[in-house]
């Protein structure tokens, strides 16, 4: 099998440019990223990635082509929770659950033995219903999570949690399989990211159990949103979904530097630990209420 991302060259500038420049978005530089190649580079990647898992494949698409009507409709309607346009959450939902998607059919390929079949379908099923039930919601202008206003919502939430907690078990144990087992005809340093980005991965994914059991995403705040461009993280109190966000995308993110940028094992283990004591850091400065970045505005407003 060739171990390329879609014959993907040159990306170092392009790659860190788009990421600083949307905010620590990786799904969004992602998306962007692959937007500034033609798609014919795309093509041997596409193809390699259906060959390797084609049912993961077909599903990820699907997630991505319902994150771009999600996208749309943050532009063409005015339905608000917490004060955002409310087909945003389903958007960054739908385009991480076809990140992840991908970046797993990618992964699991690698390993000699394993049973692809009953992971595929829980990828399906389970995170399928996430989607699903957020894009409902917010199509009703009404919360998906921490909506325990009905014993219906409630039970619905609650459901969300279990599918959310036995997709991140289940890639823990693919990160065990990993950790446990030896790659020959794979590089050192590669393995390595894929060990840590699904280690890294798997621990903040369950920080989002910090924001279920507070029924909130904040510290200092209840359910506070911004105007930054997508992610919304608040700019007054200190943000649970920061360190969220940042550590489950060391999945893509790590591999993806380390196979194209550093191609080195030490620097690869050292660039992990930074990475996972950065979203570590960002955890801490929400915990104690502070935002990741205070506008100049409010900073003057506060000083009056």
């Amino acid at each position: 099998m060739s171990d390329t991302f879609g014959g993907v060259r040159h990306v170092r500038t392009t790659f860190f440019q788009v990421f600083i420049y949307y905010d620590i978005n990786f799904s969004f530089a992602l998306l962007a990223l692959l937007s500034s190649y033609k798609i014919k580079q795309m093509i041997p990647f596409i193809t390699e990635l259906k060959t390797r898992n084609e049912n993961l494949f077909y599903f990820g698409l699907l997630c991505l082509g319902f994150a771009l009507l999600f996208l749309i409709l943050t532009k063409i309607t005015t339905t608000q929770v917490h004060g955002v346009n409310a087909w945003f959450k389903p958007f960054k939902f739908a385009f991480s659950v076809f990140s992840f998607s991908w970046a797993m059919a990618w992964y699991c390929s690698y390993l000699p033995d394993f049973n692809i079949k009953p992971f595929n379908w829980t990828i399906i099923i389970l995170l399928g219903f996430e989607v699903s039930y957020i894009a409902i919601q917010a199509g009703k202008g009404q919360l998906s999570h921490f909506n325990i206003s009905t014993s219906f919502y409630s039970s619905l939430y609650t459901l969300m949690g279990l599918a959310a907690a036995l997709v991140t078990i289940y890639t823990a144990y693919v990160g065990f399989l990993f950790f446990t087992q030896s790659f020959p005809t794979l590089p050192n340093y590669y393995v390595w990211a894929i060990r840590l980005g699904i280690l890294i991965f798997v621990i903040f994914s369950f920080e989002g159990f910090l924001m279920g059991s507070r029924m909130n995403h904040n510290v200092g705040a209840l359910n506070e949103n911004s105007n930054w461009f997508i992610v919304g993280w608040s700019k007054t109190v200190g943000d649970l979904r920061v360190a969220h966000f940042i550590g489950m995308h060391a999945l893509q993110v790590l591999p993806f530097i380390s196979f194209y940028i550093f191609k080195n094992t030490k620097a690869t283990i050292i660039i992990s630990l930074l990475y996972g004591l950065l979203a570590t850091f960002t955890l801490v400065q929400a915990l104690q209420g502070k935002p990741i970045f205070t506008s100049k505005n409010i900073q003057t407003k506060v000083i009056k």
